[in-house]
């Protein structure tokens, strides 16, 4: 039996036994997944002593749903799309220090990037990040203010500069010149993916990998993807919010709930919605469903995540000095 999976089994044994109900708080456009995931856990979990459970869900801009939590949303789990989202609750003193150590990988499940889609034929002939700033050229994405997919995006654009030898000063003219290109910013994921294919507004979208899989999927072949050569490895972490599930008495249930995501059960999940597993046999046995973009890590740009946040989207940073409403 999977270690993991006889991990779980066990502390569901651990725990109590009635019905029990998870609030996971997510970023925006994680439904999809979190309903397979959620069919499968729940139902391992019924066969357990632990017994019944119940999952509910919450979706929107990653930033925004961290303040959510903070303000009062009685998460059990956290699934957001950045680490210092996550941080910020535990700065709050709601998940406990040393939260990225208590599950695999840094408590990360799964990797994604950022991709574009274009109309079909790709009429303006977009292929990399400079073509972004033609003239003429329409950019949907949504805000860095409060959503994971516009803070990705804004440093993936950063980086495609900087990563290929270019200045910081390079780079703030190239993002200057986007942003003056992005004609709304919704404030989620799954906004700019409505903006884009059912409003039709915009030449190009900047989203999450996986998304721009659903998008296209579902636009019976009016949209493409466009893999650009370089983007951002994102790291999206998992927390269960330590305080929340204590007073909740679901702290095993929420253990459980995210260790299953480490699985090979869980992992073949997690690729089949076209986010990248982080155990190397399931990615391997899904390559054809991932491009070999080039990946640069969060380092290229910042210090770390943390620093990112500060230089790039605090109060009076980069993005405010560059981008007018």
């Amino acid at each position: 039996m999977n270690r993991i999976l006889t991990a779980f089994l066990v502390i569901t044994w651990l725990g109590t036994a009635h019905a029990v109900e998870l609030l996971n708080v997510s970023y925006d456009p994680t439904r999809e997944l979190w309903r397979q995931l959620n069919e499968r856990f729940i139902a391992a979990y019924a066969k357990s002593p632990g017994g019944q459970l119940t999952i509910k869900q919450s979706h929107g801009g990653s930033s925004a749903q961290a303040r959510a939590v903070i303000d009062g949303l009685e998460a059990d789990v956290v699934t957001l799309a950045l680490e210092p989202d996550t941080d910020a609750i535990r700065k709050a003193g709601l998940i406990a220090d040393g939260w990225q150590k208590q599950l695999p990988n840094g408590s990360v499940p799964y990797t994604s990037t950022i991709v574009f889609v274009v109309r079909k034929g790709n009429p303006k002939g977009i292929k990399d990040w400079p073509d972004l700033v033609k003239p003429g050229t329409q950019v949907i994405t949504p805000s860095p203010k409060t959503s994971g997919n516009g803070k990705l995006s804004f440093l993936a654009a950063w980086g495609s500069v900087v990563s290929r030898g270019g200045s910081e000063a390079d780079a703030l003219e190239y993002v200057t010149k986007l942003y003056k290109q992005v004609p709304v910013l919704d404030s989620g994921a799954r906004g700019s993916t409505t903006t884009f294919a059912q409003r039709k507004l915009g030449d190009v979208h900047l989203t999450w990998e996986n998304e721009a899989r659903l998008e296209v999927q579902e636009a019976g072949g009016e949209l493409e993807i466009v893999n650009p050569p370089t983007s951002i490895l994102a790291t999206p972490p998992v927390a269960v919010v330590d305080a929340n599930a204590k007073r909740h008495g679901t702290e095993a249930a929420a253990k459980a709930y995210l260790e299953y995501l480490y699985t090979d059960d869980g992992q073949e999940i997690i690729a089949k919605n076209f986010y990248r597993p982080v155990k190397p046999e399931v990615l391997a046995r899904h390559k054809a469903d991932f491009p070999d973009v080039k990946l640069f890590p969060v380092t290229t740009v910042a210090k770390d995540w943390n620093d990112a946040f500060a230089k790039f989207f605090g109060e009076g940073k980069v993005f405010d000095s560059i981008y007018k409403p």
